[in-house]
């Protein structure tokens, strides 16, 4: 049954862009596919596989939808479409792109995919609560999103990036190049702070691992494709946020703020830490999960993160 429906009897009436986007998002849906990865439907992901196939960018204009195929172009669309239904692949491995900021990142099953609500907090400058930074540094940088659209945000300051993960690293030293940055954005294999001296920082941003030891099991099979170092983080699932809190203020300076991501964490981390009052904030596109605290904060609360 399979091999019919992905064989070439099954696509040859599949003539135009349009035709395939159309079947696409069918056996998408069919599949019960999950999304979440950049894409919000079965016929955004199903567009996107198709341009991408075509080398055609994502602004395409809709009047080429009815442009007819070649058969070697249909194999290649059909080919992704297959990858994405049989093996759950996300779309943004298929095609070694992702989105965040505005920005294009390579990315692989190396690091995460990027999603994070932080995108709309750099977009922003982190306004209100960042007048001007000097010096920033991102703990878990994956794929080295958040450092490099921080780089561009502010374009007088000096990145840290810091990863546990080689691998990891290598995708971040990719992006990095790919967006001119390399004489601001500065890479260090570390455990967080580990190996980061006695510098301080204006600004301190984290999208770390948060989810629960068990959760991670219970997850759509495209998430598990991704690394689980970068999404398992103990029991409650804020052992890495905890880590980061505990340390956070002999690397802030006086006037520093620190941003982290532990999206359906937060309510074990306000369990664990009740006397902190973070500030949870909210974004215009979706997403939670993301608090803020100034050094000041931080430092009226040291005794409670020991």
């Amino acid at each position: 049954m399979a091999n019919e429906k992905w064989g070439s009897e099954a696509i040859q009436e599949l003539r135009t862009i349009l035709d395939l986007v159309r079947w696409g998002a069918s056996r998408f849906a069919e599949a019960n596919l999950s999304y979440g990865h950049g894409f919000d439907s079965p016929w955004d992901e199903a567009t996107h596989l198709v341009l991408h196939a075509l080398h055609l960018p994502h602004d395409t204009p809709d009047r080429v939808g009815n442009a007819r195929l070649t058969v070697l172009e249909r194999r290649a669309v059909v080919r992704l479409f297959r990858h994405r239904v049989l093996e759950r692949q996300p779309v943004a491995y298929l095609t070694k792109e992702a989105w965040f900021a505005g920005l294009s990142f390579y990315v692989d099953e190396r690091v995460l995919i990027p999603r994070s609500p932080i995108a709309e907090l750099i977009e922003k400058s982190f306004s209100p609560w960042l007048a001007q930074t000097k010096k920033i540094l991102d703990l878990g940088t994956g794929s080295g999103c958040i450092a490099v659209a921080c780089a561009l945000a502010f374009p007088d300051a000096q990145v840290d990036a810091v990863d546990i993960s080689a691998g990891a690293l290598e995708v971040a030293k990719i992006n990095v190049k790919r967006h001119e940055v390399e004489e601001r954005v500065h890479l260090f294999q570390s455990d967080l702070y580990e190996k980061l001296g006695d510098h301080q920082y204006d600004l301190i941003v984290s999208n770390p691992p948060y989810v629960p030891t068990e959760e991670v099991f219970t997850l759509p099979p495209e998430y598990q494709q991704e690394p689980a170092l970068g999404l398992v983080a103990g029991k409650e699932g804020i052992d890495i946020a905890l880590r980061i809190l505990r340390d956070a203020l002999q690397y802030l300076s006086p006037k520093g703020i620190l941003v982290v991501e532990v999206g359906n964490s937060a309510a074990a981390l306000e369990a664990a830490l009740p006397k902190v009052p973070f500030l949870w904030l909210d974004f215009e596109r979706g997403g939670g999960g993301v608090f803020l605290l100034t050094a000041q904060q931080i430092e009226q609360n040291v005794e409670c993160l020991r």
